[in-house]
């Protein structure tokens, strides 16, 4: 006797391709259009990737507690909550706020699980109540996620059990601000071709599952592979097939594989679609920050101009869903989430907390929750709370977020190196990050120093920045670290899949600093306050034997570095960041640097010797500009 499901949409994500048909076949309720169902069910884990899978299926949600089931009693403050009337002001600018709409606390914002937060009452009534009082809960704005374990487990007893113990993620579906057009029940062949795999033209069609829609379901083999079609008129078509080819490089998952220079063709969609990733950065959505990564830096890689959807769709991590921003972008001139998120006071405060320096998301929307919307608030209702390091980034706030021309980071790097050589003669120095990657203004002030002899580096950097306290030029020390030298510059074996998190690794010695030249013209100053902005500036001292490791990690875009290390694991089963290479198999450090004439006699040399022993073509800093 066939179960009495309620209609189920199944997710293909983490299903292989040849078991997806057989779990269909077991699901009397199956239905292809996420719509319609009642339950959607994936074999997932978290609330994050639940909410992801929605999002990138165009339904937008809010975080929603059953109604049966009150809030636990956590002394959150919901995201609506004010402060209480101000005393003071510290800026005159600051225009009054106008009251944010209510918003129910989330449940990925406390400790409770999905089983807390609906209660267990749906097992002490019985395994078939549990589904009665889903189909009670006939709410069609409400979207439950739940884990597949709960089919089989249902069809293993013979028996619907309830969703509790599996419930990943319940939201309820978004007012669409604007029209959105879904699929007709009765249009089969549509529904063939949104729900169908996308075959990439002029991509290796290994590729489409790396890849996969971001429309509906892939696809069994029974079905006929069609790609989803953009409605075009006569003139696209016939530009589409004048599209130049895709480059042989790009046809890779890995974007250490590929040049990305630091201005490329499509660079005013690709900054639309940072926004959009910031924006999922300040909601905590990691899945969403590296898909949209992802499609960023494939973009900066094609070496055209892009003029129509079709031309993003056939790039590696290009779905559907950028396809579709592209083309909005390219009729309106921006993206509706970006412009409508300037105007929100939610993100407009999120995005104002998450650039104080010190200041990650989760702290970000904590800050937002206890009812503060500008610095203001911060200060006034939060000072002793801040760390000393959120204290000075709040204290330096606008002056931080000014970039820094090249012949200013110049300036500091040959400062810094002035000092270093004046304590130790034969340091060498590299400025990395964007700087090296041939940005015309840096955010910050990066780099790298070593020395042939492994005792020069030894604590060296703790002398270097009482050096520069000592003549002014460090106003702040954020960080000092100096756990290389406390492990005797040892290189640390890698401690496997399950070691502790951040025991050893990437623990070059280094020191994070606010920067400010101590040098003006006091006679013609209106003011006896140094006017010369602070900075930021990292210090990072590496050992000769590491230093190509350190300078190759400290200079790609974040994409790249995420992308090496993934391609480390792969396909040459090591473990790199930027101090060393470890092998997986046995933890040992292993050297990429040296040849049988010794050390590199650079650290240039170094970070070559890195790339080709890895297999990889070289690629020069200003072709590492991923995003």
């Amino acid at each position: 006797m066939l179960l009495d499901f309620p209609t189920i949409y199944l997710l293909p994500t983490h299903i292989e391709a040849d078991k997806l048909p057989e779990l269909e076949s077991k699901i009397p309720t199956l239905t292809y259009d996420i719509n319609e169902a009642s339950i959607v069910l994936g074999k997932i884990s978290n609330p994050e990737r639940a909410r992801f899978e929605l999002r990138r299926r165009n339904i937008k949600t809010n975080d929603d507690q059953p109604a049966s089931t009150p809030l636990p009693s956590s002394g959150i403050q919901a995201d609506h909550s004010s402060p209480p009337s101000k005393r003071r002001k510290l800026s005159s600018s600051a225009s009054p706020r106008t009251p944010h709409g209510a918003r129910s606390a989330s449940a990925s914002d406390t400790d409770e699980s999905p089983r807390s937060i609906l209660g267990s009452q749906g097992i002490d009534r019985g395994r078939d109540q549990g589904l009665d009082r889903l189909e009670k809960d006939d709410d069609q704005s409400i979207i439950r996620v739940v884990k597949l374990a709960w089919l089989l487990d249902s069809l293993a007893q013979d028996s619907v059990l309830p969703i509790d113990n599996y419930l990943i993620y319940r939201g309820r579906k978004a007012l669409q601000t604007t029209n959105k057009s879904y699929l007709n029940p009765n249009d089969v062949l549509r529904r063939a071709r949104q729900e169908g795999d996308i075959v990439k033209p002029g991509s290796a069609s290994s590729f489409s599952h790396a890849y996969p829609s971001a429309s509906q379901h892939s696809r069994t083999s029974s079905h006929p592979k069609r790609p989803a079609l953009h409605q075009e008129s006569t003139s696209e078509h016939d530009r589409n097939l004048q599209m130049p080819p895709i480059p042989d490089y790009l046809h890779t998952t890995y974007s250490c594989e590929r040049p990305t220079p630091v201005n490329p063709p499509n660079d005013s969609f690709i900054r639309e679609l940072k926004n959009v990733r910031t924006l999922r950065a300040l909601e905590g959505d990691e899945i969403g920050v590296r898909a949209y990564s992802t499609a960023i830096a494939a973009l900066a890689a094609y070496p055209y101009l892009i003029s129509q959807p079709a031309g993003v769709v056939r790039l590696p991590g290009c779905n559907e869903k950028i396809a579709t921003l592209y083309r909005q972008w390219k009729t309106n001139g921006c993206l509706e989430e970006v412009a409508n998120a300037k105007s929100d006071e939610r993100m407009t405060a999120l995005q104002l907390f998450y650039d104080i320096w010190g200041v990650a998301a989760t702290t970000a929307k904590d800050f937002y929750k206890k009812g503060w919307r500008d610095l203001d608030d911060v200060v006034e209702y939060g000072w002793g709370d801040l760390s000393r390091v959120q204290q000075i980034g709040v204290k330096y706030y606008e002056e931080l977020q000014e970039k820094i021309p090249r012949r200013e980071v110049e300036n500091i790097a040959n400062i810094i190196l002035a000092h270093a050589r004046k304590i130790r003669e034969g340091f060498q120095m590299v400025i990395t990050g964007g700087y090296r990657r041939g940005k015309s203004e840096s955010g910050d002030v990066d780099v790298i120093l070593s020395h042939p002899d492994p005792t020069a580096t030894l604590d060296f950097v703790t002398n270097l920045v009482n050096s520069l306290e000592k003549d002014r030029y460090i106003t702040h020390t954020l960080i000092m670290s100096t756990k290389n030298s406390e492990r005797g510059q040892t290189p640390v074996s890698w401690k496997g899949q399950n070691r502790k998190a951040g025991a050893g690794f990437d623990t070059l010695d280094k020191a994070l600093v606010v920067w400010q030249d101590p040098s003006w013209d006091k006679a013609a100053a209106a003011s006896s306050k140094n006017p010369n902005p602070h900075r930021r500036v990292d210090i990072i001292v590496s050992p000769w034997k590491t230093a190509g490791c350190a300078v190759i990690g400290w200079t790609g875009g974040t994409t790249f570095e995420r992308d090496l290390r993934r391609y480390c694991k792969k396909r040459k089963k090591l473990k790199f960041d930027s101090s060393g290479l470890r092998n997986r198999v046995d933890g040992d450090w292993v050297d990429f640097e040296s040849d049988a004439n010794g050390m590199a006699p650079d650290m240039s040399t170094a970070e070559k010797r890195v790339f080709g022993r890895l297999g990889l073509e070289w690629r020069p800093p200003e072709e590492r500009c991923t995003g």
